[in-house]
């Protein structure tokens, strides 16, 4: 069986499984030319569920003159066979494979993502922003702005509110910058709360091994994460234009998380998993867009803001 661990990408798993898969059609003639190519796979649109679909099954169907539903059954076989407790398997006529992550998979990605952060919200980094324009930003973003969208808005219609593009701040990018340094505020908070420690890691999982996910703003993060990573990992573009538009996406998905769903409070005191659970997410989001940040836009992520 293959190592969860052993992806940074959810597509990368899922994909190794079809490789192997494969292997029960290599007496075809023309397999090998299919295996050459990218499997078909994409992402499934619903927010609530991690799933993947792919349209292998009708793609051998033509190489073979063979029921597209029997090669995906033959298939979904193998898959059960090979890949207990990863995901579970629907088959979709007319031959269409869909693969749903068990949520364990999930808890180990996610806590892959946070271990991966090391110490980018303690360690001070080389950002020199102008004093008076950070003490700007902070006046504007507190007495005017309570989201990451008005905050955008602002950006775009009021742009001496904010720093020039030739500033380490810059217009476009501020959406970005402002959710991650939000990241990395609610990280050193959970800190001095006592809710993150050193050596624990996060109770993802509850008693029967799902997550602690629930309210469609928690489902929908856990989701975008996924496909962000996924681009991450799994594409070679170098369009900035695309990695802002993941960037910013992320960001917004993010700003409904933050305003949905409660950490402190209540949910602390009664909840302390799913609070922690929660404040996990915040640390996965803030590993993902300091990724986008440095190795994309080019940028060094801001802290604080």
């Amino acid at each position: 069986m293959l190592l969860v661990s052993k992806y940074t990408a959810i597509k990368q798993l899922v994909h190794s499984y079809f490789i192997i898969a494969l292997s029960i059609y290599t007496y075809y003639s023309k397999i090998e030319t299919l295996a050459n190519k990218k499997i078909p796979l994409s992402k499934g649109r619903n927010s609530n569920q991690v799933f993947y679909i792919t349209g292998l099954a009708l793609q051998l169907s033509k190489y073979e003159k063979i029921p597209a539903m029997e090669i995906a059954e033959a298939i979904a076989s193998h898959l059960s066979v090979n890949s207990a407790g990863v995901f579970s398997i629907q088959i979709v006529p007319p031959g269409w494979i869909h693969l749903e992550l068990a949520h364990p998979v999930l808890a180990s990605w996610l806590q892959r993502l946070v271990e991966g952060r090391g110490n980018s919200v303690v360690q001070e980094r080389g950002v020199t922003e102008n004093k008076e324009d950070k003490e700007e930003l902070v006046t504007v973003l507190f007495s005017s702005h309570s989201t990451l969208r008005e905050a955008a808005q602002s950006a775009s219609t009021h742009p001496s509110h904010f720093p020039s593009p030739q500033s380490p701040l810059p217009n476009h990018l501020f959406p970005i910058q402002y959710a991650h340094a939000r990241c990395c505020s609610l990280v050193r908070l959970g800190e001095r709360e006592g809710l993150i420690t050193s050596e624990g890691a996060i109770p993802w999982l509850n008693k029967q091994q799902e997550l602690h996910f629930h309210h469609p703003s928690e489902l929908c993060l856990l989701s975008e994460l996924v496909q962000v990573v996924d681009e991450l990992e799994c594409s070679d573009s170098s369009d900035s234009v695309k990695w802002q538009k993941l960037a910013l996406g992320l960001s917004r998905v993010f700003d409904d998380f933050w305003r949905d769903c409660q950490i402190w409070g209540e949910v602390k005191v009664k909840s302390p998993e799913i609070a922690l659970a929660r404040l996990g997410l915040v640390m996965a989001t803030q590993s993902v867009l300091k990724t986008l940040l440095e190795e994309k836009l080019g940028i060094l992520p801001v802290l604080e803001l």
